[in-house]
C-alpha cells in the first residue's frame, strides 16, 4: 500500500461513474454532481455547541450520476475508494414513506432522498468516491451532499446552499442516527478553492478566509486506525456539553466565557462536564484567533494554536487515541513542523499539520520511521464545494 494518497480528480471519477452506469443500466446518465470531503483546520467538538469552526474542502470527491428509470424504485450502486462495490434498492418516496433500514450505507442515501424538498420518482444512480472512509474527513457528508446535489440536477430544482446543508444534516440525524453538528455538510456544500471557511454554527453565517500558504504545506496524515466504539462516545460528549450549558443557564456553551467555568466547579458537578466545557470555551476562542492569524499569514501562531487544540482534545474532551497522540508527538519533535492536531471526531482518523515545504520530505521520513502504524499522507489543497456537473436534459 502506498503511503501517498493522490486525488483522482473529478474528470476521472465521473468517467468511472458513467462507465459503471452504462454497464449496469444500459443507458447514459442524464444528471451528475460531486461533493468533496473535508478537513477541519481547528474548531473540534464545538459545532454542536454553536461555536466557530474552520474547515476546508478537499480535492477528494464523491460523484453521483444517474437518471430517472420510469418506475417507483430507486436503485443505487456505490463504488468505494478501495474498489469495493455495494448495491441496494428502496421504494421511491412517491409510493412509500422512507424509513431507516439495517444496511448502514444506504441510510445516508435514503435520508437525503426522504428530505429532498420535492417528491422524487424512481431513479438509477451510481456513486463513485475517492474520499477515504473512516478517516475523519467526512465521507458521510460528502455522500449526502453529493446525492442531494444530484437530485437537484435530476429534478431541475435547486435550493439555497445553507438550507441544503441543514437538510443533509437532518438526514444524517434521522436515518444513520448520528447527531452531528452542521460543520461537515456546510463546508462540503460551500467550500471555495484556496480558502478556509469560518462558520458561525449559531447564526449559520460564514466568512471565506484566504489561505496563502507560499512556503507552507498543510499536511494531512491518516493514522489508518479507527477504534471500535460503542456508538455512545459522540452523543455522550454532546450531552455533557449541553448539561454544562444548562447548569450555567445558557442556550449553549457558545455564550460561555472562561470566567464561568469556575461556576461549574463550584457546583460540584461531574468532573467530565467541566472538562468538556473547558475544552469547548477555549476551542471556540482558538478558532477565531486562528482565522485572524491566517488572514495575517502568521503561520507560527496558527501552529501554536494547533498544538493547544490537540492537547485539549486529548486531555479534556478525551477523543484522541494513542496513535493520534503519537503522530502529534512525532510531528512536535520534527524540524520544520509549525503545529499539528488531530482532526475530525476522534478515536482514529487523521492529523493535520503545518509544515515548511522545504522540510516536508524529512518530516514524512520521521513519521515512517517512528510511527507504530501504517500512515498515509496527502497534502491539503483547499478546494471548491459541491457542484452540479450535468443537468437532466
Amino acid at each position: 500500500m502506498s503511503n501517498e494518497l493522490i486525488a483522482k480528480g473529478e474528470d476521472r471519477l465521473i468517467r468511472e461513474a458513467k462507465n459503471k452506469f452504462v454497464s449496469r443500466f444500459g443507458r447514459e446518465p442524464r444528471a451528475a454532481a460531486s461533493a468533496p470531503g473535508r478537513v477541519n483546520l481547528i474548531g473540534e467538538h464545538v459545532d454542536y455547541c454553536e461555536g466557530y469552526v474552520l474547515p476546508v474542502a478537499l480535492p477528494f470527491k464523491t460523484v453521483v450520476v444517474g437518471d430517472f428509470n420510469n418506475t417507483e424504485e430507486c436503485t443505487i450502486v456505490s463504488v468505494l475508494a478501495d474498489g469495493q462495490e455495494l448495491s441496494s434498492s428502496f421504494p421511491a418516496p412517491t409510493v412509500a414513506q422512507l424509513k431507516p433500514g439495517p444496511s448502514s450505507w444506504i441510510n445516508y442515501v435514503k435520508g437525503v432522498v426522504a428530505h429532498f424538498p420535492r417528491k422524487v420518482h424512481g431513479f438509477d444512480a451510481v456513486i463513485v468516491s475517492d474520499v477515504p472512509i473512516g478517516s475523519g474527513v467526512s465521507s458521510s457528508a460528502s455522500l449526502e451532499v453529493a446525492v442531494f446535489t444530484f437530485l437537484e440536477a435530476l429534478t431541475k430544482f435547486e435550493i439555497d446552499s445553507v438550507e441544503k446543508a441543514l437538510l443533509c444534516q437532518k438526514a444524517e440525524h434521522e436515518f444513520p442516527g448520528m447527531p452531528c453538528g452542521i460543520m461537515d455538510q456546510y463546508i462540503v456544500t460551500l467550500g471555495r478553492k484556496d480558502h478556509a471557511l469560518l462558520i458561525d454554527c449559531r447564526s449559520l453565517e460564514s466568512t471565506q478566509i484566504p489561505i496563502v500558504t507560499e512556503d507552507i504545506v498543510i499536511l494531512v496524515v491518516n493514522s489508518n486506525v479507527k477504534h471500535q466504539l460503542t456508538g455512545s462516545e459522540y452523543p455522550q460528549r454532546r450531552a455533557q456539553c449541553h448539561t454544562a450549558a444548562t447548569l450555567l443557564s445558557l442556550p449553549s456553551l457558545r455564550s460561555a466565557r472562561v470566567e464561568l467555568l469556575k461556576d461549574l466547579e463550584d457546583m460540584n458537578c461531574d468532573e467530565l462536564v467541566v472538562k468538556r466545557a473547558t475544552h469547548v470555551v477555549n476551542e471556540i476562542s482558538r478558532t477565531e484567533e486562528t482565522a485572524n492569524a491566517l488572514r495575517n499569514k502568521d503561520f507560527k501562531r496558527v501552529g501554536e494554536l494547533f498544538y493547544q487544540s490537540h492537547d485539549s482534545l486529548s486531555n479534556l474532551m478525551e477523543v484522541s487515541c494513542p496513535e493520534l497522540d503519537q503522530l502529534v508527538d512525532i510531528l512536535r519533535s520534527s524540524p520544520g513542523v509549525l503545529g499539528a492536531r488531530m482532526t475530525g471526531g476522534g478515536f482514529g482518523g487523521c492529523v493535520v499539520a503545518l509544515v515548511n515545504k522545504s522540510q516536508l520530505s524529512d518530516v514524512k521520513k520521521n513519521i515512517l520511521s517512528q510511527y507504530n502504524g501504517n500512515p498515509v499522507f496527502f497534502e491539503c489543497q483547499p478546494s471548491d464545494g459541491a457542484r452540479i456537473m450535468l443537468y437532466n436534459s
